[in-house]
């Protein structure tokens, strides 16, 4: 048996050190190296350990890997696992890359295992292993029977935390998809500190990332978040796997967006949106509704922004609320939308359109709870901030696609095509974007496209 020894790790970032140290010298975090145990790998402690394919019979030897020429080594394009989920395949790129390691992060309650639970239970033609340490069998049958269509004989479910117990079960069930729930529950006797802490997360992610590669069977962890949204555990655990997905939304209303933070395989900046119901999640297929509010009257302080989410186009409505100061200093607030850019369109609407807002409290919001950072929504947060402050409604088949610069001037933005095709489809009958699009601007028998080129025109355009 080796020796055991202490070493000292940063929570946050997953640095080591000797000794205790109270500042982190890679991430610069204080106070946040943890004394944990730690041994060396022997032959006595990797028994149910995963072994790799290359392992050579009747012995523990591993080929040794040699070098080749860039140009010798062959690729063939493997075919992807394709879910019954269409926002899944989305926001992965096409679907499951064989032996890809995805993690899967949320706030608790937000519905991460029953996202995972019900993918399990759509993937009719697969067997797959579903590994709780949070639940018992009892718990997750409950929510299988809770969820459409919720019996599939190929789902196998494992109440069990250490790893070591989990290869023995994968080597007899031989699953083609697995999923952990969570990795901070699991835990390796290859490591003596507690499950949770740096050096478990770490061992337990790079014996699943082995396993994964080896086999090229796709594993999905679920993951903790800490009270500020990240990742719980070390930040090398997000460098480790291939993709990062971030489960958002209020639990106490209906609609999830599951977003892409990081994509080996695919874009980043993807999106998929789900409604929670009483028999899952449902997909939806067409979030522009769903954002824009239904409304008998038009209401003053509102409009419609033309944004992309990856390769999907999306209607957003842009909320203002422009009232005088009731204290000496004015508020700006916002919500889904970047507070400082929101200050430097207040700057250009002073400067250029010579509206007077340094005694007013200017409060916006993207209603849906999407937080976006699309510079085409400028003209639209504009337009509601004019709106709220003259109570004049804006008409309800306008919207606006188009980026505003300094000096006032409406800038172009890209894929315009796919914005007012999108408009054009929910039945909006009048656009303003900015007249440098030039070939997007072509002529389109249900709308009216308005290409200026300052935002004064359109204001006045809009509001006479």
């Amino acid at each position: 048996m080796a020796k055991a020894r202490t070493v000292f790790f940063c929570q946050n970032c997953g640095a080591q050190s000797a000794k205790w140290i109270g500042r982190c010298p890679s991430c610069g975090e204080w106070n946040t190296y943890v004394e944990e145990v730690v041994q060396k790998e022997t032959a006595a402690t990797t028994t149910g350990q995963w072994k790799p394919a290359s392992t050579v019979p009747g012995g523990n030897l591993q080929k040794a890997a040699k070098s080749r020429p860039l140009a010798d080594i062959r690729h063939e394009e493997e075919p992807r696992i394709l879910t019954p989920d269409g926002e899944l395949n989305r926001v992965l790129g096409g679907g499951l890359v064989p032996g890809s390691l995805v993690l899967i992060g949320g706030e608790p309650g937000i519905g991460k295992s029953t996202l995972m639970l019900q993918i399990a239970l759509a993937l009719k033609n697969l067997r797959v292993l579903y590994v709780s340490g949070e639940e018992s069998e009892a718990q997750i049958k409950m929510r299988a029977e809770r969820l459409a269509d919720g019996q599939h004989p190929g789902c196998y479910i494992l109440t069990e935390t250490n790893t070591q117990n989990i290869f023995r079960q994968i080597d007899q069930v031989e699953p083609n998809v697995v999923v952990i729930d969570s990795i901070q529950t699991m835990h390796s006797t290859l490591v003596e500190s507690g499950a949770g802490s740096v050096s478990q997360v770490r061992e337990c992610t790079a014996e699943l990332l082995k396993y994964a590669k080896e086999t090229s069977v796709p594993v999905l962890l679920i993951g903790h978040i800490t009270k500020d949204g990240s990742i719980a555990g070390p930040k090398i655990l997000e460098h480790m796997v291939d993709t990062v997905l971030q489960f958002e939304g209020d639990r106490h209303l209906s609609y999830r967006i599951l977003r892409t933070i990081k994509n080996r395989f695919g874009s980043t900046s993807e999106l998929g949106i789900y409604e929670m119901q009483g028999t899952g999640l449902r997909q939806v297929s067409n979030p522009s509704e769903i954002l824009l509010s239904q409304r008998a009257e038009s209401l003053s302080g509102m409009a419609i922004g033309a944004t992309l989410e990856g390769n999907r186009p999306l209607l957003v409505e842009v909320q203002a609320l422009v009232t005088p100061a009731t204290y000496g200093t004015p508020q700006r607030s916002s919500t889904g939308f970047d507070a400082k850019r929101l200050q430097m369109l207040l700057a250009v609407l002073e400067k250029r359109a010579g509206l007077r807002l340094g005694q007013h409290d200017v409060f916006l919001n993207i209603a849906g709870g999407l937080r976006l950072d699309d510079p085409a929504l400028d003209a639209a947060v504009c337009a509601a901030v004019v709106s709220s402050l003259n109570d004049v409604p804006i008409p309800g088949d306008v919207c606006l696609a188009a980026e505003v610069g300094l000096s006032g001037e409406m800038r172009a933005v890209p894929r315009l095509d796919q914005r007012l095709a999108e408009a054009e489809k929910l039945g909006f009958r009048e656009m303003y974007v900015s007249q440098f699009n030039g070939k997007d601007l072509a002529k389109r028998p249900g709308m009216r496209v308005q290409a200026l080129g300052r935002l004064e025109e359109v204001l006045q355009n809009i509001f006479g």
